[in-house]
């Protein structure tokens, strides 16, 4: 799951991601391998191998394949490509970083620093959820599809030249399952234990029932080397450039400023299938900056090369500058077919005061999306409603037969709303402050127990004002507070908007120290174990997870159980449109907005393959620096 940027998407957008600290690395060696005690291991036939994994079974690309679809094999190599990050993972910031571990929860890491090191198999960005090995030539799978064996690939090292090994593999599944980030903790809780049989292969182990998207999630993490890790402790936050393995390796770098990867010119993964084509920069350059508009400044003035914009107002008005004019900077608007996924303002039911479903329903009514899309955002959106928005996971109209089969047996523990229309945001008059929908919140307010005593809304003791807090990082956002503030004052609230640092704002979420704030997420195209992340009562509990509203239903418990255990992609449809249903009639949020497409701008000194790779942007990934166009535009070749 990610975490992307956005600001009408108003924030980033989560990956599985952000994970937790360490401890001595000594000792975590030592614990990794008292768990690689020998367990029996279920036996893979050799015509159970397989180049590749995915959620069914389901591969487009057959053993021996040259390279994926979406790249130009014979791209050149050289060149910079520079921007600002569009989305994270983990403990990463977008704002600023102040560590180069970006797998703990301790710490602002740097966006990127994941390209640093390779992983077993790697995601076609062309599929819904297929993996393609790297570290691993091939995988073999036991009937029970609970042990997983990795053939490892005999060239794979680390940067300072040394084997990257079976070893390192079951080391660093370990230290991540006991110290990672809690997103990491979480997802691995099915894994048992991992297995050196020899130094080119490891036995991975699930439990009986295990997700299964669970050992892609694994089969994507990165490997980490037993050897460095036993002298520099796993759990710290550091400066400390890592060993890695991938295409890239650490550059040069000032903390919440900027920070470089040098492409590994001899990596020994170039010209495998999975990444011919790809990885084309010889260095990647991300820059920090600590509001929006500075940060288009320097776009405008080439101090940065890419940009994915977030602001409609910017795109709408801002792209007006002599190099937009001229040709030298492109803007392209390319679509986006992933599940745009749930952004909106998460209310934090840990709090007595947001206890109350009526309550939260009634904040919803004073959000008018239809003057703000208009008004503030040049009518560039439409309206989210959905966990799974722009896919067919999200449900729509009233249930079908296989999704009332599901939800029949929960019926006494759920509202009669679930079994109705899918729940859907109202619709506005457009005026910005729609008096029906005002009189409709004053309704409920006014069951919720909460009245009006000298034109304040107070609870059913009276006393104090009925207070809330939007809590958010970037105070460009506070155009679209401004009409939510406005109305629910008009209801007797006294609402406000806090900005603080990103620093300090990312350590309030963590805490749950907040009444309402912004958050977007997507899933993949499979969701799977990284739902309970996100929406399950364990999660609700755990500092750091991305259960922003603490969500606490066993119902929704059950029906994370169903999509993550469905045999068939029809009933995985099925379980999450059910799931929806029941967030939905949740309100758990106030919904806001998705546009199924990427704004991009960019100096006219690249050059990319003619189709982009359906379910990504593409660049940097598969783009490359062409001499000739940034020649012309004043770069250097």
């Amino acid at each position: 799951m990610i975490i992307r940027n956005a600001l009408e998407s108003t924030g980033p957008v989560n990956e599985p991601g952000g994970l937790s600290r360490r401890d001595t690395l000594r000792l975590a060696a030592a614990s990794v391998m008292a768990s690689m005690s020998s367990w029996p291991v279920a036996r893979a036939d050799q015509s159970n191998e397989k180049h590749g994994l995915s959620a069914f079974g389901d591969l487009k690309y057959p053993p021996g394949f040259k390279h994926f679809d979406y790249v130009n094999p014979t791209a050149p190599k050289g060149g910079m490509f520079s921007q600002i990050g569009a989305s994270r993972r983990f403990n990463q910031n977008f704002f600023t970083f102040n560590s180069l571990n970006s797998f703990i929860l301790k710490g602002d890491a740097a966006l990127g620093i994941e390209i640093t090191f390779a992983s077993l198999m790697v995601r076609a960005e062309d599929e819904p959820d297929a993996h393609y090995g790297l570290a691993a030539r091939a995988v073999r799978i036991s009937d029970d599809r609970l042990t997983y064996r990795f053939l490892l690939r005999p060239e794979a090292k680390f940067h300072d030249g040394s084997k990257l090994t079976a070893h390192d593999v079951a080391f660093t599944l370990t230290i991540l399952r006991e110290k990672g980030h809690p997103v990491i903790t979480q997802f691995m809780r099915d894994f048992i234990g991992a297995e050196v049989e020899n130094e080119s292969t490891v036995v991975l182990k699930f439990k009986p029932g295990c997700a299964r998207d669970v050992p892609l999630l694994i089969a994507g993490l990165p490997v980490f080397s037993r050897a460095y890790y036993s002298e520099h402790p796993f759990d710290r936050s550091t400066l400390e450039i890592p060993l890695g393995s991938g295409p890239y390796m650490v550059g040069r770098f000032e903390p919440g400023r900027f920070i470089e990867y040098d492409r590994v010119k001899d990596w020994w993964g170039e010209n495998l299938p999975v990444s011919l084509g790809r990885n084309n920069f010889d260095k990647l350059r991300y820059e920090f900056y600590r509001d929006r508009g500075t940060a288009f400044e320097g776009f405008a003035a080439k101090s940065y090369l890419f940009r994915e914009e977030f602001t409609s107002r910017t795109w709408a008005t801002g792209y007006d500058f002599p190099a937009v004019r001229d040709g030298r900077v492109k803007r392209e608007s390319i679509p986006d077919e992933t599940p745009a996924g749930a952004q909106g303002w998460f209310i934090n039911t840990r709090r007595p005061l947001f206890k109350h479903p009526k309550l939260r329903e009634a904040l919803g009514y004073a959000f008018d999306f239809e003057w703000t899309n208009k008004n503030i955002m040049y009518s560039s959106y439409q309206r989210t409603n959905s966990l799974f928005q722009n896919s067919d996971l999200m449900a729509e109209g009233t249930p079908t037969e296989a999704e009332l089969a599901l939800l029949e047996p929960f019926r006494p523990q759920l509202s009669p709303e679930v079994f109705g229309p899918a729940l859907v945001a109202p619709k506005s008059d457009g005026s910005g402050q729609d008096r029906t929908l005002l009189r409709k919140a004053a309704q409920l307010l006014q069951e919720a127990g909460y009245g009006i005593k000298d034109g304040k809304r107070v609870g059913p003791n009276g006393g104090d004002q009925l207070t809330i807090e939007f809590l958010v990082d970037d105070p460009s956002t506070q155009a679209h507070h401004a009409g939510v503030i406005k109305n629910l004052a008009m209801l007797g609230i006294d609402a406000s908007l806090r900005v603080v640092d990103p620093v300090q704002f990312r350590s309030r979420i963590e805490d749950f120290d907040f009444d309402i704030t912004v958050q977007r997420f997507s899933f993949s195209l499979t969701p799977g174990e990284s739902l309970r992340n996100y929406l399950s009562s364990q999660a609700a509990a755990m500092k750091g997870s991305q259960n922003i509203s603490g969500i606490s239903d066993p119902v929704i418990d059950a029906l994370i159980d169903k999509v993550v255990n469905a045999e068939s992609r029809p009933a995985l449809v099925t379980a999450a449109r059910c799931l929806d249903r029941v967030f939905r009639v949740g309100r758990y949020w106030i919904p806001h907005w998705y546009k199924p497409a990427h704004w991009i701008a960019y100096w006219d000194a690249f050059g990319h393959p003619p189709t982009k790779p359906r379910y990504a942007r593409g660049a940097p990934d598969t783009w490359w620096y062409d001499n000739d166009k940034a020649m012309k535009i004043g770069l250097s070749g």
